[in-house]
């Protein structure tokens, strides 16, 4: 059984997204079906960490008061000389 939805989406979304489905062959009401049920279903909830950074937890210890938004600022700022 299907039910009808009413979505509130800014215009421009809706002109890119129509544009987007007619190129692959699909309706806009598929793809979004489709989307939620891969944000709802139980694979995509529980992500699979890869073997390869399991590996890497815990490696790195760092102190409790350790500001990581800080620390990416300045090698941001570093990196971009700013």
């Amino acid at each position: 059984m299907t039910t009808k939805l009413t979505l509130t989406i800014d215009d421009s979304v809706i002109s890119v997204a129509k544009k987007y489905a007619k190129k692959k062959g699909r309706s806009l009401s598929d793809i979004i079906e489709n989307y939620l049920k891969s944000l709802t279903s139980k694979e995509h909830q529980e992500e699979k960490i890869s073997p390869k950074i399991l590996a890497l937890m815990g490696t790195v210890q760092l102190s409790d008061d350790f500001d990581y938004k800080k620390e990416l600022t300045k090698a941001l700022a570093k990196k971009y000389k700013r």
